[in-house]
């Protein structure tokens, strides 16, 4: 078990070329880092607001999971990507997150964005309702997407799971007072959990950028502007022992 682990983070936009995006991600994947984070639908981006993206769903043992899969055991890292995932329904495909090399899961994104004018629900379909936290070099990290930060019920029930870290691949869209609200609800998380959240969104003009690694008492340790830009950070695990000293929360809970 390491005490410490490596996170780097790609504030990356993904296209409309499915091929294009899993070239992009093998670049990105390199030695360094125990674990690599790229943003929601890096698979291949969403298109126009409300589009079918059935066309582009894959399977788990598709091109773009066994991509994420053979970078990172290149690399001997984790990597965690988003695609769309074929569903029973074939006309409205999962939101999934793939998690390939050390660790392999996958989650499907549970709470679809109906919300702010959109109607994520009419073209995908939701997760069952389980948390899905994966081993990464000794660290226990649970994963959501993008519009599941609204929901403390989830980043809760991760770290009641034993998560140590929340990662929050993301395609955060613009919008009034919507940066503030990234990064507030990336801080709140770790706050309230007293754990580690990393949040990889992806970039401007489309979708607002602004990823960040918050520590457990709401530290910033990482941060982007609005553009394409790669985070790094280091997570100790001393700094969450240490925080849970000092705010027992979890443990001073009664419901």
């Amino acid at each position: 078990m390491s005490d410490r682990l490596r996170v780097r983070v790609h504030q990356w936009a993904s296209g409309l070329d499915p091929a294009a995006n899993r070239a992009r991600l093998a670049q990105g994947v390199t030695p360094g880092a125990d674990l690599v984070v790229f943003p929601e639908a890096f698979a291949r981006d969403f298109g126009q607001a409300g589009s079918d993206v059935s066309a582009f769903a894959e399977p788990l043992d598709g091109p773009f999971a066994h991509e994420v899969s053979r970078a990172a055991d290149a690399a001997s890292t984790t990597v965690v990507a988003g695609m769309f995932e074929v569903a029973e329904d074939p006309e409205r495909p999962y939101n999934t997150l793939v998690v390939g090399g050390a660790a392999k899961a996958s989650y499907r994104k549970i709470h679809l964005y109906d919300s702010f004018g959109y109607r994520e629900s009419d073209r995908l379909t939701g997760g069952a309702l389980e948390p899905v936290v994966v081993e990464v070099a000794g660290w226990q990290v649970g994963v959501m997407t993008c519009y599941d930060l609204r929901f403390p019920e989830l980043a809760r029930r991760l770290v009641d799971a034993g998560a140590e870290v929340v990662v929050v691949p993301s395609a955060w869209l613009p919008g009034d007072r919507k940066v503030e609200h990234w990064r507030t609800l990336l801080a709140a998380r770790a706050i309230e959990n007293t754990c580690f959240v990393v949040g990889a969104g992806q970039p401007e003009p489309r979708y607002v950028g602004h990823s960040a690694v918050f520590g457990p008492l709401g530290q910033e340790l990482a941060a982007a502007g609005g553009g394409e830009q790669v985070l790094e950070a280091t997570l100790d695990r001393a700094d969450l022992a240490a925080a849970r000293r000092t705010n027992p929360s979890l443990a001073n809970r009664r419901l």
